[in-house]
């Protein structure tokens, strides 16, 4: 070996060092394969973010923390902590102490500091060790946004998730919401400005200066006129929530809203109330791109809204397709859907289930461009007064491993998609908050089609448990778990999309990529 590939391998190793990876094992790969020049490590680091759950004096709100287990370099040796604790909750944008636009007052934003007040530092849920979730729940109506941190042996693939009940009142029914990683852009097909909705957009800040976020807002005929939604502070380790309705004097059903961080990073999530369907969180849909499958239908849904825009300089022509228990079927009227660029596109799909559970599956028409596009379904249940909404934001698929941290022994609900070839995968109940034993049992999806499952209960739960979904071989995965919790006839639920947990990441193998280099 050369010198040239020494200095190379140190280098990689200080990379390492630097970036926060431990050491792994190097995934076998095709010959010729780029992942076989590239090891997969444990990431050593996680940053969460949840906004703050309700107003509601009428509510209960449950955190869920976890990560799974894993084999990582050294375990005995790291000391590892994954805990989430209260941001500081700023003045709200269009609230008292603004100027009513969006914005804070010139002397809040000096220094690009807003006004905020003092907060506990107790964390508010604390992991002690992968394998077991850590729980906590309160009844505040002024419950802050959390910020959360994880690293050592709890960082890879740690999740989080609040859940809250609302009893009564604006907002009736169950919200979900997993905590996510910060980020400088996020789109949010399925937002409203309409009188008979009251949307806000929360943002939270987890670094120590402050972030500066625009807001564009896109409505059928393209974006909404707005005078308030540009340079929008959000002080550090802060959480501003933003009330859609007061950026436009023109009351839209079907918005897409875009977030852009000019400055920082933030975490970005729109809680939806309606006044007769209840209220769910609307996540961040994936990035932007040329098809998109949207998991998780339940088979009883009586109404089922797609909302979708055409994010770059051409239009989409998609293909429109239910992934179902037997394979692909076509939605009859709604075969093909043409989304124009800069314009939010909304199609009632109806109860397009028909009484079974399925997946939308939105692909480029043949001989059309691969336009960028982003899309979320907007899902009721029940009938008459008694109806609850969730949202079905687009996903990125399960490449390794996905976790959603807040179940029950009864009301879960796991779809699992193959939109391509079939895939196996592994589904593992852990302990309880309490304790039990972790289950598991492996599964076979087929390509085309939408399986959904009841996780196992693990032996002798006490408390919530996690439920991880790992792809083992085959096509991709996308996958989404229905929580449901009926109350007085109303059949509250939410739903969360599983995206990859990345709780590892890609390092290249200088010996590898550069063994063949000479002096």
């Amino acid at each position: 070996m050369n010198r040239t590939t020494l200095y190379l391998i140190g280098a990689a190793t200080a990379l390492a060092a630097i970036t926060g990876v431990a050491a792994l094992t190097v995934p076998e790969a095709p010959s010729g394969d780029a992942s076989a020049t590239a090891a997969r490590l444990p990431v050593k680091r996680s940053t969460l973010l949840c906004p703050a759950p309700t107003t509601s004096e009428l509510a209960e709100t449950t955190y869920t923390s976890f990560t799974p287990k894993g084999e990582v370099a050294g375990a005995a040796e790291q000391k590892s902590s994954a805990e989430l604790r209260p941001a500081a909750p700023a003045l709200e944008a269009g609230g008292p102490g603004s100027d009513k636009s969006g914005k804070e007052d010139d002397k809040d934003r000096k220094g690009g500091e807003a006004e905020t007040r003092d907060v506990e530092e107790k964390p508010v849920v604390a992991l002690k060790q992968p394998g077991t979730p850590a729980t906590a729940t309160t009844s505040a109506s002024d419950a802050p946004a959390v910020i959360g941190t994880a690293d050592g042996t709890l960082a890879p693939g740690w999740a989080a998730q609040q859940t809250t009940v609302i009893d009564a009142g604006n907002g009736r029914g169950v919200s979900g919401a997993a905590c996510t990683a910060p980020d400088t852009e996020f789109w949010f097909p399925g937002a409203s400005t309409a009188r008979d909705r009251q949307d806000y957009v929360h943002l939270t800040n987890p670094d120590n200066s402050a972030a500066v976020v625009d807001l564009e807002m896109y409505g059928k005929d393209g974006m909404l006129k707005s005078t308030s939604g540009e340079g929008i502070t959000i002080p550090a380790r802060s959480s501003v929530p933003v009330l859609l309705s007061t950026l436009t004097a023109e009351p839209t059903t079907n918005v897409s809203l875009h977030v852009v961080a000019r400055a920082g990073r933030v975490g970005a999530s729109v809680q939806a109330s309606d006044n007769k369907l209840g209220g769910d969180w609307l996540p961040a849909a994936a990035d932007p791109a040329g098809s998109a499958v949207l998991p998780g239908i339940p088979s009883d849904a009586s109404s089922v809204r797609l909302v979708a825009m055409a994010t770059g300089e051409d239009d989409a022509d998609l293909n429109v397709r239910l992934a179902g228990p037997s394979g692909r079927l076509t939605p009859a009227g709604h075969e093909s859907l043409h989304v124009k660029s800069g314009m939010t596109t909304a199609v009632d799909l109806a109860d397009v289930t028909k009484g079974e559970p399925g997946s939308l599956v939105l692909s480029p028409e043949e001989g059309s461009s691969s336009a960028p596009f982003v899309a979320a379904l907007r899902v009721t249940r029940g009938k008459g007064d008694r109806q609850e909404t969730a949202f079905i934001p687009a996903t990125t698929s399960v490449e390794e491993r996905a976790t959603a941290a807040d179940n029950r022994a009864k009301g879960s609900v796991l779809s699992l998609t193959a939109a391509g070839r079939t895939a196996q995968v592994k589904v593992i109940s852990s302990a309880g908050s309490g304790g039990g034993s972790a289950t598991s049992k492996s599964y076979t999806v087929k390509g085309g089609t939408t399986m959904t499952v009841r996780p196992q209960v693990p032996s002798g739960v006490k408390g919530n448990f996690a439920v991880t979904v790992e792809r083992e071989s085959g096509g991709p995965v996308h996958a989404s778990r229905m929580l449901e919790l009926p109350q007085g006839g109303v059949p509250m639920f939410t739903v969360q999309t599983l995206p990859d947990d990345r709780g590892t990441v890609a390092v290249p193998d200088a010996e590898q990529d550069l063994s063949l280099l000479t002096d």
